[in-house]
């Protein structure tokens, strides 16, 4: 698969703790949290695509009301060869990019929360992208 990145950048972050309750709440809770991604490109040229990363922490349990809104739209200019065909195009987009990106993400997250007095945060080193577009196919 031919195909180099040659642009990275974060096009909306979204942090919020909206108070020092949520924020205790928080401090106790955070190992209830999963990651969750949405990825989705779009075609800006012959040559080049934009993949769009959403990574968001979101609650285990959907029943229970916590505050936290954490996300990042993390987008990635890639140039590909215009000859490859559509199931190769589609692993670029939903394994390698991701692939290479996602330790960044994560240092953004990492970098917020521990900045905001959260030291146990856990979110995974790494995801297995392969495993998962395999799962959803």
């Amino acid at each position: 698969m031919s195909f180099k990145i040659v642009g990275k950048y974060i096009k909306n972050i979204n942090f919020e703790i909206p108070n020092s309750k949520s924020f205790m709440l928080l401090e106790k809770n955070i190992q209830n949290f999963k990651v969750d991604f949405d990825i989705k490109s779009k075609k800006k040229s012959e040559d080049i695509l934009e993949i769009d990363m959403n990574l968001k922490l979101e609650p285990k349990d959907k029943l229970k009301n916590d505050d936290l809104k954490t996300s990042i739209l993390f987008s990635t200019l890639v140039n590909f060869d215009k000859n490859l065909k559509d199931h190769d195009l589609k692993k670029i987009i939903l394994i390698e990019v991701p692939k290479i990106v996602y330790p960044e993400i994560r240092n953004i997250i990492i970098f917020l929360f521990k900045n905001s007095g959260f030291n146990k945060i856990n979110i995974s080193e790494k995801v297995d992208f392969e495993k998962l577009y395999k799962f959803n196919n």
